[in-house]
């Protein structure tokens, strides 16, 4: 999650920069929900490598028990997932978020979510599921969706500084989903002016049809951001003076007991 406070990372091109571990890091990554299992060929088009290089990369997390290779193929195991586990057992404050989601759910009857920016997009940390679905794909805790078409993206980037809010929108490829997703910069760069202003956001559909969602920041008691939680529905269920009227309320009593009672 950016932080104006945090150091600026290194380049690749900086001595401190570990080359091999950022390549095996990559080949970790490449494989996703569409890619669960693949050939060298396909690891090494997808990561960008030649075949020589992918090879050595998977073999060393073959032997290191993080790959598994059956013929031809490579896929991940278990054992990737204590890295997940290691950033999560580091924040003990997702307990006691997890508690105020579940809280959300009860009282609404809709999925409520914590996320954090991870650079173009959200990540979900923490999720309480309300029973109906509301996308194609499955949400949980791990999902990554573009921070520009998510209440929560909205939210995280209105507490960027300026400089980083540009960076990032200067850099930024935008994606027409549906009818109704924002396709221009400043457009977009409104939308995240306006959630900075009123300390919240909500996104109508832009991302996936009959999808709304709405969504605040989420501060501990030192005034560090935590990150974003939120509230999603279906459009066809839910008007939008009910998400302005009984939702945002909600989201906002939750997040006010979040800065009171977490400390990160």
């Amino acid at each position: 999650m950016s932080n104006a406070l945090q150091e600026d990372p290194l380049k690749p091109t900086d001595r401190d920069f570990v080359a091999a571990l950022a390549s095996g890091l990559e080949v970790v990554m490449a494989f996703d929900e569409a890619h669960t299992r693949m050939t060298l060929s396909e690891v090494a088009e997808r990561t960008g490598m030649n075949r020589a290089k992918a090879r050595r990369f998977l073999l060393t997390l073959h032997a290191l028990g993080y790959v598994r290779k059956q013929q031809r193929y490579f896929e991940l195991t278990p054992k990737v997932l204590q890295l997940g586990y290691s950033y999560l057992a580091s924040n003990n404050y997702r307990g006691v978020i997890q508690q105020y989601l579940e809280d959300i759910t009860r009282q609404c009857g809709e999925s409520s979510s914590l996320g954090v920016l991870d650079g173009d997009e959200v990540i979900y940390l923490a999720r309480s599921a309300a029973p109906h679905r509301l996308m194609a794909i499955t949400l949980s805790v791990g999902t990554r969706l573009p921070a520009a078409y998510t209440s929560m993206g909205r939210v995280l980037l209105a507490q960027l500084p300026e400089s980083e809010l540009d960076s990032y929108l200067n850099q930024l490829s935008l994606t027409r989903y549906t009818d109704k997703t924002i396709t221009d910069h400043e457009s977009l760069r409104a939308a995240i002016y306006q959630a900075r202003e009123e300390g919240y956001a909500i996104t109508d559909q832009e991302l996936d049809s009959g999808l709304r969602s709405i969504a605040v920041p989420v501060f501990d008691t030192h005034e560090k951001l935590i990150g974003a939680i939120n509230i999603s529905t279906n459009a066809a269920r839910v008007n939008m003076a009910t998400l302005l009227e009984h939702y945002r309320p909600l989201l906002m009593e939750k997040a006010q007991l979040i800065r009171q009672s977490v400390s990160v």
